[in-house]
């Protein structure tokens, strides 16, 4: 290892404290989505710690927001080097999922507690850790006097846990990262500290609506129930298609190994009136199931579409008086980063060099904002890396262990060296 990198391994280790208060500080901004609290709050907090490092920042809001009670706001910070190119774009996300049951956890969700060698609460590895840890890889390499001879940006960016479309979709769309001025791009994702991520599955996630005929209660037969219309489907597609598609399985290495099958789930189910009303006597007439469907690269999308409509088909005449609407919610197809690409073989032997282990090349079993990065961004040398472990995200208790969290650090501060060189 040269000295310039052992110098900035050096500089990691003496923020380290820096380094943890910012992920508290990040913590406890309740950044909760749905439906998107505090953003903006979290956003300045990075853009002013952007601006402190020497970055020009600026925000960035969608061109339509989707909720203007709960503006969306991203922060972009540019750090330029020697020269503009290549240019080396690390991304997290600092949105995060509601903490659920209160009773569930045994620290506060939104405290930022360090205690144990570990930061505790909602966000820590999903993914508010990774973004202080780009962050502060960066810095140790401006601290240690070592100017980089290409160009760093930094954003940091919403609503990732509901598809990112305000988020990395929006500044890709804004022409902010695109294959255009950037070269490299790194996801700061909790995918385990030894691990190199290149990619995940496609998602469909389609709408089913039955539409009935209304009755009294107490006369079933002269209505036409969607609720139980809705519920054969269901009922079918556990019978018929689940099985069909445990039987596919993917050579992407996905991680854990029980998701590189082809997966089907009923995500939200809905029929007649809401459960907490007083209720009246009535035959639904309108029920709604979104089905989760997660699809592998050597699975065709116009198959997949069908799969579905063929079960509704079959439904049809076991339904007479029930109308049948479909409408697809999201839809994301796989992408894969090949492993000789540059960013993954940087990571790779970063990973070696601090971890003193190989890495592990893996896929994700769930999606994150590469899709947007490769598919409207056209940047392919694309791959998530970052602290945290997966087996945490979204479970209470959630946290972040400090040792793991620094080494994460390192391991972006070599491969950052290595990826854009030194002056």
């Amino acid at each position: 290892m040269a000295m310039t990198e052992r110098a900035v391994l050096e500089a990691v280790d003496a923020l380290r404290d820096e380094l943890v208060t910012f992920t508290q500080a990040l913590v406890r901004i309740p950044t909760v989505n749905p439906p998107g609290d505090r953003y903006g709050e979290c956003a300045a907090l990075v853009g002013a710690t952007l601006e402190r490092f020497s970055y020009d920042v600026r925000e960035i809001r969608p061109r339509s927001d989707p909720d203007p009670a709960h503006p969306r706001v991203n922060v972009v910070g540019r750090l330029a080097g020697a020269r503009p190119r290549p240019l080396l774009h690390f991304n997290g996300h600092f949105d995060v999922v509601p903490a659920g049951d209160a009773a569930a956890w045994t620290r506060d969700p939104f405290g930022g507690e360090l205690a144990d060698g570990r930061i505790w609460g909602r966000g820590t590895g999903d993914q508010k850790a990774g973004i202080a840890a780009s962050i502060f890889a960066v810095e140790a390499i401006r601290r240690a006097g070592v100017r980089l001879g290409g160009t760093v940006e930094q954003s940091a960016t919403v609503d990732e846990e509901s598809g990112g479309f305000a988020g990395v979709a929006e500044l890709c769309a804004q022409g902010i990262c695109t294959a255009a001025d950037t070269d490299h791009v790194v996801i700061t994702e909790p995918l385990d500290l030894d691990r190199v991520c290149l990619g995940h599955r496609g998602v469909l996630w389609t709408e089913v609506t039955a539409r009935g005929v209304a009755a009294h209660g107490s006369m079933p037969g002269l209505g036409r129930s969607a609720a139980d219309a809705i519920a054969r489907l269901v009922t079918r597609v556990d019978a018929e298609l689940r099985p069909r598609l445990a039987e596919r399985t993917t050579a992407m290495p996905v991680e854990p190994p029980e998701a590189r099958r082809a997966t089907i789930n009923c995500n939200a189910l809905h029929a007649g009136q809401r459960v907490d009303v007083e209720q009246t006597p009535m035959v639904a007439d309108i029920a709604t199931a979104i089905f989760d469907r997660r699809y592998l690269v050597e699975e065709r999308l116009d198959d997949v579409r069908a799969e579905l409509g063929a079960l509704i088909d079959r439904e049809r005449p076991r339904s007479p008086g029930i109308e049948w609407s479909t409408r697809e919610r999201m839809l994301v197809e796989p992408v894969l980063t090949r492993r000789d690409a540059p960013a993954a073989l940087a990571f790779a032997d970063a990973v070696r060099d601090v971890l003193g282990r190989d890495a592990a090349f893996i896929a994700s079993p769930g999606t994150y904002d590469q899709k947007h990065v490769v598919r409207i961004g056209g940047v392919n040398d694309c791959i998530a890396y970052g602290p945290g472990r997966l087996v945490t995200a979204h479970r209470p208790d959630e946290y972040v262990v400090v040792d793991e969290l620094v080494d994460a650090t390192k391991i972006m501060a070599l491969a950052t060296l290595r990826l854009l060189g030194t002056t």
